[in-house]
């Protein structure tokens, strides 16, 4: 059976057809980067409860994209820059993500998706990068990837799989502040941004700022679905 990987939704307002009502959705490059790694992908909208139920059926997470993170949950004021925030999937994403440490699950965390990582551990978030690198590059089009290289740690896991160097697509203006427990910096961007981070101490679990599954390497999917795999066998022979 294929690893069956959850992938976490935005909850907005949606129109489809004769219809405009709440909606949990992701788009398609999710599920189809999960599908082309070789797994199941399975949707999973935020709720807040029986999140051990919800990952009882889950062999691996992709948490992905979306708005920005309410700066009470790290214990910051607002910046001006920071809008549209969905307060009831930060809480039930950072759940989640602690949930899911706690089972070593296999975590591969996508913008928004590392920073409610970093968040869950108990660091915080640089809330308008702009501010401190001075540039927009990294969201310079609302709705339109930027494409920029990252330098990567070789002897991180994201090295192992990306190498030392890596053509990458943006779509943030926030980035991570102070790491959280047991995260280290693994990706950089040429202004200094953290890219990449990770916990060496866990069997996977990744994050990164800028979105895989635009790209053409599908080599963290791959990585996400094998250790699910994994994961399944080791829950079935407890």
């Amino acid at each position: 059976m294929k690893p069956v990987v959850g992938i976490t939704t935005y909850a907005e307002q949606a129109r489809w057809g004769v219809w405009d009502a709440p909606t949990a959705l992701i788009p398609m490059s999710y599920v189809n980067a999960i599908q082309q790694a070789g797994g199941r992908p399975l949707l999973v909208p935020p709720a807040e409860d029986a999140i051990d139920e919800t990952l009882d059926a889950l062999d691996g997470l992709l948490f992905s994209g979306g708005s920005d993170i309410d700066p009470l949950f790290y214990g910051a004021d607002k910046h001006p820059s920071v809008d549209g925030t969905r307060p009831d999937r930060d809480r039930a994403e950072l759940a989640l993500m602690e949930a899911a440490f706690a089972r070593e699950v296999p975590v591969l965390a996508v913008c928004r998706g590392m920073e409610v990582m970093n968040v869950a551990r108990g660091g915080d978030i640089v809330q308008h990068l702009p501010d401190i690198v001075g540039h927009e590059d990294h969201k310079h089009t609302p709705g339109v990837f930027g494409d920029h290289e990252v330098d990567v740690k070789s002897e991180s896991r994201l090295g192992s799989l990306l190498g030392d160097r890596a053509p990458v697509k943006s779509h943030h203006h926030q980035g991570v502040g102070r790491l959280g427990d047991g995260l280290v910096e693994s990706a950089w961007a040429e202004d200094g941004t953290i890219e990449g981070i990770e916990d060496p101490g866990r069997r996977f679990a990744l994050g990164v700022l800028w979105h895989p599954e635009q790209g053409e390497d599908f080599a963290l999917f791959r990585a996400l679905v094998e250790e699910a795999g994994s994961y399944r066998e080791r829950k079935a022979r407890a």
